[in-house]
Parts: C-alpha cells; structure tokens; sequence
C-alpha cells in the first residue's frame, strides 16, 4: 500500500512539474515594438495597452517591449511579424513588398483632425483596404495610432520655400515610398529615399538638406534642423498589427481583450493628438528652429499641385480602391 502511494505520489510531483512548464510556456512574453524612445508619449500610450491586455487575460498575454527600432526599421519589423519572429508592432507600413499600401500615405487626402478621425476610422474603405493588403502577408491590423500631420524639416532656408513652382535646389530625404518622392518633386524639392533609421546620419553629413515623412514630434533632436514647414502633406496614421496566425490561435474573448485595448487607445489618443501636436511645433519654436508659416493661398496651391500630378500617378498604382478612398474622403 506504502509503495502504490508513493507511485501516486510521484505521479503528481510529475505532473505537476509539467504542468508548470506547460503553464510557462502559455505566458511566453510577446514581442512588441515601436520606432519612438521609450518614455515617449507613444510608449507610454502602448504600455498603458500592454498592461490592459495582461490584466484582463490574467497574464496569459504578456509582452516584452521593444522601442526606438530595436527590433529593425519598420519595414523590417513587418516583414519579422509576417513570419511570426515578431508578435506585434505600431508603427506604419512599408510599400516594398505591395506599394498599394502607400494609399495609407496618399499626400494632402485629409486637410483637419475631424476629416483624419473619419477617413481613417475602422469602418473607412481606407481601412478595409489595409486590412486586405494586409492578410495577403499574413498580418491582422488590431488598431490605429494617430500621430500628426506632416510637415518638412529643413537645415538651410531655400528660396521660396513655401513656392510650389519654384526649383528649391535642396535634396531632401524622402521615405523609400512613391507618394513621397513624387510629392517631394511637386513641391521643388528634389527626394533622395532613406529609411528613418538613416535619416539622422543624412543630416549630420549634409547628405540632404532637409526631411519629409515625419512632423514636428518626430524631427525633435535632429541635428542641423533650423527650420520647419507645417505643411500637412499627409497624415501620419501608424498601425497596430500582429501575426494573422497567432491572432487565428486565440481564443474569442483573447481577441476581444485585445481589440478593446486597442480601440480604447486609439480614443484616447484622438482626444489629446491635435493639442500635442501644436505643443510639438512650439517646441520647435523654443528649441531655436525658425517655423515658417504656409499662407492659405499657397496651402492651396501645394494641394492642387499634387492632387492634379500625383494622385493620378497612385490611381493607376493602386487601382479602383484608390479612387473609392478618395471619394470617401471628399464627400461632405
């Protein structure tokens, strides 16, 4: 009898030791990263997601963070994510793999916070558009990040530089996207594609003369920057994404958690966005760099410019959704 007990006894330290591991292995910590430093508004906004998510699944879901690119550039990441080496990301898409994506950055789509909140919303054809690109390599978008709109960061004044039709003779780095470059060209400005991860360098060494791509909190700290232009030349919305597979693996409640979170950001961020965003300017402002403001008329002119020259140019990249996104965002 003593030894049938200790068998059992035995047989329970055992499959108590596996089912530990087995509970270990359950809270694998994800990987999630972003582009920004950690401490920044960004991080602190998907840590308060992170911390969300754990709680509410009793720590089943936990994460490892990853800020400032320390998982690669973005483009990288997504490609990291599509093959599941990477769990989870916010940040924007790059077009290599399908420049359709690029429609997410059609220049001058929105001209205000309020049409931004629109156009891109969950229910927009923007994003039920993104959301098809996207399944073809294996990404399910959980959420959105509104960050700015964009402007151009400058280290020298060029002449005219609010003129769309005047040759500036300064080189600019671009982000290695299509809209972009033929953005740049419209506006005088001649593009030369880096990632954001060598923008920096490209500026120290007078690589180029300027930076487009990114607004007022995101040119913050770079060197040689002397003068900005807010001239909302698209709107930086970034993605909150993860592996389609991993995201098919959880359970239902899992994926409500999750796309609860997620939303709830997104509301949150909305609420404070535009005021950061005229904070970051001031800052520029107080940090010596000269903001030149673009009088309406020449806002005016940089719009139609690029909606006659290059939005034809997508179209044809990107096809009928294109033109369905941009009706959507001129109806009143």
């Amino acid at each position: 009898m003593k030894k049938i007990f200790h068998i059992l006894l035995m047989c329970w330290v055992l499959f108590g030791v596996h089912f530990q591991n087995a509970q270990a292995e359950d809270v694998r910590p994800w990987k999630i990263g972003h582009v920004r430093p950690a401490g920044s508004v960004i991080d602190q906004d998907i840590r308060k997601f992170m911390n969300t998510v754990s709680r509410e699944t009793a720590g089943k879901i936990s994460f490892e963070m990853y800020a400032a690119n320390k998982l690669g550039d973005y483009s990288v990441v997504q490609e990291r994510v599509t093959l599941g080496e990477v769990e989870m990301y916010l940040g924007p898409f790059g077009t290599a793999v399908d420049r359709r994506l690029s429609l997410s950055f059609t220049p001058f789509l929105v001209e205000n916070w309020q049409e931004a909140r629109r156009v891109y919303g969950d229910s927009s054809p923007l994003r039920k558009q993104m959301e098809s690109y996207l399944k073809d390599q294996n990404i399910k978008i959980i959420g959105g990040y509104p960050v700015y709109f964009g402007g151009l960061a400058l280290t020298e004044k060029p002449l005219s530089p609010v003129d769309p039709d005047v040759d500036k003779n300064t080189i600019i780095r671009v982000p290695p996207m299509r809209s972009f470059d033929l953005t740049a060209r419209e506006l005088g400005y001649t593009p030369y594609a880096i990632t954001w991860m060598y923008a920096r360098m490209g500026l120290k060494t007078g690589m180029v003369g300027g930076i487009i791509g990114g607004g007022a909190e995101g040119y913050k700290g770079l060197p040689s920057i002397r003068f900005y232009l807010p001239l909302k030349d698209h709107f930086e919305y970034w993605y909150l994404y993860m592996n389609l597979d991993l995201w098919n693996a959880l359970a239902e409640e899992e994926q409500k958690i999750i796309s609860s979170a997620a939303d709830l950001m997104e509301r949150q961020r909305y609420l404070v966005a535009e005021e950061q965003e005229r904070q970051s300017i001031t800052e520029l402002a107080q940090a010596g760099i000269e903001v030149i403001e673009i009088p309406s008329e020449m806002q005016e002119r940089m719009r139609e410019k690029v909606k006659q020259n290059v939005w034809p140019v997508l179209q044809k990249d990107i096809g009928p959704p294109f033109t369905e996104v941009v009706r959507y965002a001129t109806e009143k």
